[in-house]
């Protein structure tokens, strides 16, 4: 099954972070982690569509590593794959 995003909305896939602190001391999955900020870019919606009937292109694009804001996008389940959605608007940037 695929995923196809509406409007401006885009779906990343979660980075998973090293579960070792920088001292090299490994984290149990019981430890409590801060939400994910930073995933590739699995599918992109057309874009925004404005009131005057056009629609603005988005500026990310399928395979960018994007820095996006804590608490913004959703969590979905796909299958047994979980991803974010996210609007265009909760991606700070894109890693080069």
């Amino acid at each position: 099954m695929t995923i196809k995003p509406l409007a401006d909305h885009i779906v990343i896939e979660v980075s998973k972070e090293e579960e070792k602190t920088e001292s090299g001391i490994l984290l149990p999955e019981t430890a409590e982690k801060e939400k994910p900020e930073q995933g590739k870019v699995i599918a992109v919606g057309p874009g925004k569509m404005l009131s005057s009937g056009k629609r603005i292109d988005p500026e990310v694009k399928t395979g960018d590593t994007v820095l996006f804001t804590k608490y913004g996008p959703n969590e979905v389940k796909v299958g047994d794959k979980e991803y974010l959605i996210a609007k265009e608007e909760d991606i700070l940037a894109i890693l080069e």
